[in-house]
């Protein structure tokens, strides 16, 4: 990746239609999977996304490699996909960017408040 790609983001964009292309071919309860991974994982991406490349990239070859063995979606992931996500991302409870906004938040307004009332 040179220095144009990483300011453009022009290589996550042939990354993500890739993984889309992949997604494409499978059958139509592992791409509903897919696109709900998708929406539950974003909660944990930086500002580029950059970061869940390599996660997406795993939970897409897992979906691959289950509907090339005949498994169900259900068997692969359970009924929890948002926990799924959560754990992929870090484990469970693992920090999403609104729990960064937060803490950011209440630092800004501890400080001022300090700064305040001292």
């Amino acid at each position: 990746m040179n220095f144009w790609e990483t300011i453009t983001g022009s290589d996550l964009t042939r990354e993500w239609k890739a993984f889309e292309a992949r997604a494409a071919a499978l059958p139509a309860d592992h791409r509903a999977a897919w696109e709900q991974i998708k929406g539950h994982l974003v909660l944990y991406g930086d500002f580029s996304g950059r970061n869940l490349m390599p996660i997406l990239d795993g939970a897409l070859g897992l979906l691959e490699e289950t509907a090339s063995d005949g498994q169900s979606i259900h068997d692969v992931l359970g009924d929890d996909i948002a926990g799924f996500c959560a754990a992929l991302a870090g484990g469970e409870g693992a920090r999403n960017f609104r729990d960064r906004w937060r803490e950011q938040l209440n630092r800004n307004v501890a400080r001022k408040l300090g700064r305040l009332g001292g």
